[in-house]
């Protein structure tokens, strides 16, 4: 039996795959540059036990990096587009819940320690358009299989 035939991804979609390929590499490699600076990042958040600051750091740098290498590999990139969306959107809920706690933190923490940039509402904005073209990437995705052999 044929496989079904699949429309490809487009222009754009691609653009956006290699867009999101290079960001969550980034973001994974400044975080990997200062470990120890980006758990104290994390405990600005106040939101987690000190127990699982240093996991969390290391599953949200291991995170970005397998994002990354998914992405340019492109296999199951509906699934790989799903788990961009997935990533931007806990990234969004946490910098809003932080922000609407009044936190006043210095680094988001987004690219580690070295690319320090404060947690403002525009953090917010620039996240939310993130997570648009996150959505933007699974649509351009979805004529595409969600696993194939």
């Amino acid at each position: 039996m044929n496989s079904p035939t699949r429309a490809p991804v487009p222009w754009w979609g691609q653009a956006l795959r290699g867009f999101f390929a290079v960001l969550m590499l980034a973001t994974a490699v400044g975080k990997l540059l200062d470990m120890p600076g980006f758990y104290a990042v994390l405990r600005t958040y106040q939101a987690l036990p000190e127990v699982l600051i240093v996991p969390s750091a290391w599953a949200i740098t291991a995170l970005e990096l397998v994002l990354a290498a998914w992405l340019v590999v492109g296999r199951w990139l509906k699934l790989a587009a799903l788990a961009v969306v997935a990533t931007h959107t806990m990234y969004l809920a946490w910098i809003t819940t932080a922000w609407l706690r009044g936190l006043q933190l210095d680094n988001c923490g987004c690219f580690g320690v070295f690319l320090a940039r404060p947690l403002t509402a525009q953090t917010i904005v620039e996240d939310l358009v993130l997570l648009l073209a996150a959505v933007a990437l699974l649509l351009a995705a979805r004529h595409q299989p969600w696993l194939r052999a």
